[in-house]
């Protein structure tokens, strides 16, 4: 259900281009992220700081993409939200030695510091790959060539989180008592 609602607006996004062009699909993706971001908080009672950004990135370039009738906006902000991701994980592990990635999800796993570590470089580093993709593709390829790349291109987010999974996996503390044969 989540990956629904988390797949959503890109999906509505690319039939609105490929039905009305890109100034429609940016409509259409602001008002699916503003009901998506409701629909999250109405299940989670609360959103965690990356739906925020999000919001607020789709939101401010969107508009920026319709007032300016300039798709470069909306093309840039994936890249925009992937290098900041990547800045601020960076900075909390390596300049405030804070793990932003454990502080988010370490209550729900219980894993060992150097794992935490671990994850969170892997996460700046694909943070910054995506950056660098979407800027690439955005940069030289056509506004069509780039709507058909966010489609197809949620196959890097499913693989990254699949193999973040089976890493996770290996290292989680099994908390319940073992049983002698």
């Amino acid at each position: 259900m989540r990956f629904l609602i988390d797949f959503f607006p890109i999906a509505l996004f690319v039939v609105a281009y490929k039905l009305q062009g890109i100034y429609t699909a940016t409509g259409v993706l602001m008002a699916a992220t503003v009901l998506q971001t409701a629909l999250i908080y109405g299940i989670d009672r609360r959103l965690q700081t990356l739906q925020k950004v999000t919001l607020a990135l789709v939101l401010v370039f969107g508009a920026l993409t319709l007032v300016l009738q300039d798709d470069r906006f909306i093309k840039w902000k994936p890249t925009v939200l992937y290098a900041s991701m990547a800045v601020v994980l960076a900075a909390a592990l390596w300049i405030w030695k804070k793990n932003f990635l454990q502080m988010l999800l370490g209550s729900q796993l219980k894993l060992p510091d150097g794992v935490w570590a671990r994850l969170t470089v892997v996460w700046v580093a694909y943070f910054l790959f995506m950056a660098g993709l979407n800027a690439y593709v955005a940069a030289l390829y056509s506004t069509e060539d780039w709507v058909n790349f966010k489609l197809w291109g949620y196959v890097f987010p499913v693989v990254f989180i699949v193999g973040q999974g089976l890493y996770v996996a290996r290292h989680l503390k099994d908390d319940a008592p073992h049983q002698q044969p």
